[in-house]
């Protein structure tokens, strides 16, 4: 009596065998992360590392990480002035090379500081931005809201019409953020971080590019210098699917000071007919850095830069 064998059919033992083979891990390593969040935001302090990068554990595992990227020359930091010996990081050139093709950093022109000197000139504002996106960061968290260390994108340039004024905008960072409850709702920002270093009247002149830009449509040229036969798009509509919402995150300053800043953007947008049109179609507010860090950018600390002055979430503008 012959016994027919189905050559096709599955060696159940060769697939639990394959099943228990060990494989590669989805999860990038911390090093790998710590890195990328160098690369993305060009100057990170230790305790800023740590809460971008491990804000469950202790600290210590966070300084091993960049200690060790540092024995392979792949980071490096600068000692803040009157900061009781706080670092802060940044990479390396070498640490840059290896970097720039990174998926998540594809398309990002990596900047590294020339040494410690050039990164600590950059640190105020830069490491401000930081705590900025870390107050967007921790709300996440809490909320239960997509927002990851990557989500905020600094300095951001886009081309302005030739009207004889500045040739482009560059905001000084970007965030993408994803609410979920009470219903999914994505949002975008640009974020505009304002030390009150400069004058209030120049502060608010930033509203007059985002209007020029919100206007823009380049116009498309074909090979030979002619207008070519395609359906002209607003600049913007190139790059995203709605106009961003415009965050104006105010420190540096007493509180009246900050105040009569707040004051000033909202009269830039009531007394320029650009801005006036801007504010009818986009979300504009102001908030100040140290109301983010005590309440979270979702609670009612932001002024709208348009109507009544109430203070509202950013996400309510």
């Amino acid at each position: 009596m012959s016994t027919e064998t189905d050559t096709d059919a599955p060696d159940s033992e060769s697939i639990d065998d394959a099943r228990q083979e060990p494989q590669p891990s989805a999860e990038d390593t911390a090093a790998h992360r710590a890195l990328a969040l160098l690369a993305q935001h060009r100057l990170v302090t230790t305790p800023q590392m740590h809460q971008l990068l491990n804000p469950g554990n202790v600290r210590t595992s966070t300084s091993n990480v960049l200690n060790a990227l540092r024995e392979d020359k792949l980071v490096s930091y600068t000692v803040l002035p009157n900061s009781s010996r706080l670092r802060a990081w940044f990479l390396t050139v070498r640490g840059a090379r290896i970097a720039t093709s990174w998926p998540e950093l594809r398309g990002r022109a990596l900047q590294t500081p020339a040494n410690a000197t050039d990164a600590s000139l950059r640190a105020a504002h830069t490491l401000t931005g930081v705590r900025a996106h870390l107050t967007f960061l921790a709300d996440a968290r809490r909320r239960g809201d997509e927002y990851g260390p990557l989500d905020w994108v600094p300095e951001i340039a886009h081309r302005l019409p030739d009207t004889g004024g500045e040739d482009k905008l560059v905001a000084d960072a970007v965030l993408h953020y994803t609410a979920v409850a009470p219903r999914r709702l994505q949002y975008r920002a640009f974020v505009e971080v304002d030390r009150a270093t400069m004058s209030s009247e120049r502060l608010a002149r930033k509203l007059i590019s985002y209007a020029r830009f919100h206007d823009y449509t380049p116009q498309p040229v074909g090979r030979r210098g002619t207008v070519a036969d395609q359906v002209a798009m607003l600049a913007w509509q190139r790059l995203y699917p709605r106009f961003p919402r415009v965050l104006f995150i105010l420190t540096g300053a007493s509180a009246p000071s900050l105040k009569r800043r707040i004051d000033d953007l909202r009269a830039m947008t009531a007394g320029h007919p650009l801005v006036a049109q801007l504010a009818g179609q986009v979300k504009l507010g102001a908030a100040v850095l140290e109301d983010l860090e005590q309440h979270g950018p979702s609670s009612a600390v932001w002024t709208p830069l348009a109507g009544p002055a109430d203070r509202r979430s950013w996400m309510d503008l």
